[in-house]
């Protein structure tokens, strides 16, 4: 509850950041078309301060490359390579927010213990679980569409890819032996999975520096360990372009 709590804060402070930055520019254009108009000529930005002020600005100057920091889940290193004005690649690696997965780790147990060695009289229960590790590597191809009818430097996308997922858990469970004696115990278990991701989200990037900020969701269908289970991630992140 905790981590939902900060995700659901910075996405509202990356919101309000766009928000105001959006606001500003809005304001700048009103001055500039109303009470400055015919005192100032109009002001025009070279390539170079332009590519400062917006980096994906100048369709001339593509490709571009980002790298960052995402926050939410997965928390990851984030990687964009922006090869033309339609079409982007992006790489995530990163660890899931691993409390946030808590019941699905807790409803796998029975799948992970060696349940079938027990006689008629004994029995294994759940008691608690600990993540040592859980690794999350994705790979998305987007389709990248202009916003500036709404705001200027704003890109909405979507896309697909596939995420590869490595856990290391530690299970404590309860061994019933018969009707008077009972034993905890532990286990470790390492799994690996794979499915195909879609991911919507929106990009921002006309601020003063050459970073653009970004928020989206998407969707993880599980193929191997649980095949059919489908899981929503996201997250808020900044790029610094190059």
């Amino acid at each position: 509850m905790r981590l939902n709590k900060i995700y659901i804060l910075l996405a509202s402070s990356l919101l309000l950041c766009c928000l105001v930055s959006m606001d500003a520019q809005a304001q700048r254009g009103k001055k500039t078309g109303s009470f400055y108009k015919g005192r100032y000529k109009q002001i025009k930005i070279s390539r170079t301060k332009a590519a400062v002020v917006c980096p994906i600005f100048e369709d001339s100057a593509y490709p571009y490359q980002g790298i960052g920091v995402k926050l939410g889940d997965p928390f990851a290193l984030t990687y964009k390579l922006y090869p033309n004005k339609h079409w982007a690649f992006a790489i995530d690696v990163g660890k899931a927010a691993s409390g946030l997965y808590s019941e699905h780790h807790r409803e796998n147990f029975g799948g992970n213990t060696q349940v079938d060695t027990l006689n008629q009289q004994q029995g294994i229960s759940y008691i608690s679980h600990t993540v040592n590790s859980e690794w999350v590597v994705e790979a998305k191809l987007l389709l990248q569409k202009d916003a500036e009818n709404l705001t200027k430097g704003l890109q909405l996308y979507a896309g697909l890819g596939f995420q590869y997922r490595m856990l290391d858990i530690d299970y404590e469970y309860l061994l019933e032996i018969n009707f008077t004696d009972n034993e905890i115990g532990k286990i470790n278990v390492t799994d690996e999975t794979m499915g195909p991701t879609a991911v919507v989200g929106f990009e921002y990037a006309y601020f003063d520096l050459p970073i653009s900020a970004f928020l989206e969701l998407e969707g993880y269908y599980d193929i191997a360990s649980n095949p059919g289970w489908l899981r929503f991630q996201g997250g808020v992140g900044l790029r610094y372009v190059f």
